[in-house]
């Protein structure tokens, strides 16, 4: 890897895990360990306390498939909030096993691939989660763009930049990246 790659690797890892919000957790309904995994997720904690209160709710109560599987999607965050990837993209995996549609399983897997620097494996994921329909796609459209800046497609990433920003103008992380391009115009 070049210095200017290592250096771009970087500041993708370092935005990524900074931005603290590009990660599509959903919510479980009802009560239980399965309701306070899904709590914890989309509160942004990144605790083992919260991936053990997830695996409580897989491994202990009754869920309705949907719940199952919104609850792998909520572990496998937490876990990609943690750096564990591989982990993570398992529980991806297996939402995607009982709930095919599900966008946010597609959409976190892609994500986690953005973490691992597998940037054209990570837009197949994402692009196949916004076909679906995801709950924040502001969410997705960011790690999108993350992903065509870690592969040098620029102006792609400045696209999905603006998109992100364009869907939800009160989040801070898209506009802070698209301050650092320079748009020349013919």
């Amino acid at each position: 890897m070049t210095p200017r790659n290592l250096l771009v690797a970087g500041v993708l890892t370092a935005t990524f895990f900074a931005s603290g919000g590009a990660l599509a957790s959903t919510l479980v309904l009802g009560g239980g360990a399965a309701k306070d995994c899904s709590i914890a997720a989309i509160d942004g904690r990144s605790d083992q306390r919260s991936v053990l209160t997830c695996t409580v709710a897989l491994e202990t109560e009754t869920l309705s498939f949907r719940d199952r599987a919104r609850t792998f999607v909520n572990r496998g965050v937490l876990q990609m909030r943690q750096r564990d990837f591989p982990t993570a993209r398992a529980d991806f995996d297996a939402a995607s096993k009982i709930d095919p549609d599900l966008g946010e399983a597609w959409v976190n897997r892609g994500a986690a691939y953005v973490g691992e620097e597998r940037y054209s494996d990570a837009l197949g994921q994402i692009d196949k989660g916004l076909s679906l329909g995801v709950k924040d796609p502001e969410k997705a459209w960011f790690n999108r763009a993350l992903a065509n800046e870690g592969l040098g497609d620029l102006k792609s990433a400045y696209q999905d930049y603006s998109r992100a920003a364009e869907l939800d103008p009160e989040w801070e992380a898209p506009k802070r990246e698209l301050t650092r391009f320079t748009v020349k115009r013919p």
